[in-house]
């Protein structure tokens, strides 16, 4: 875990927004996975372009900030098909939120 690049993901609001929303994705987003040929357990992951719409961003930003998210861990991918799927990296998120606990 690099404590380092957690923070700078973090330091921006779409960003950080990014991660709430995906923290309850159902909620959030409208159902993905319609464009699949055949069902697919997403496991609670929103595409792109569901994300570019809530944040009202240009693709190119919020790929970017997916890209700094992924970089840092806190956010992991699936491809399916033509398109990719992001959702939140639990396990890191926890130890992360562990280590300003008990460090800072």
């Amino acid at each position: 875990m690099d404590i380092v690049e957690i923070a700078k993901a973090l330091s921006n609001e779409t960003r950080l927004n990014i991660l709430r929303w995906l923290k309850e994705p159902y909620e959030n987003f409208p159902p993905q996975g319609g464009s699949l040929g055949t069902p697919v357990d997403l496991r609670g992951g929103v595409c792109v372009s569901s994300i570019q719409a809530k944040a009202g961003a240009s693709l190119s930003t919020i790929s970017n900030y997916l890209t700094i998210l992924q970089d840092a861990g806190l956010l992991v991918s699936e491809r399916h098909e033509k398109w990719t799927y992001y959702r939140r990296n639990e396990e890191l998120i926890q130890e992360f939120a562990k280590f300003i606990k008990n460090e800072l």
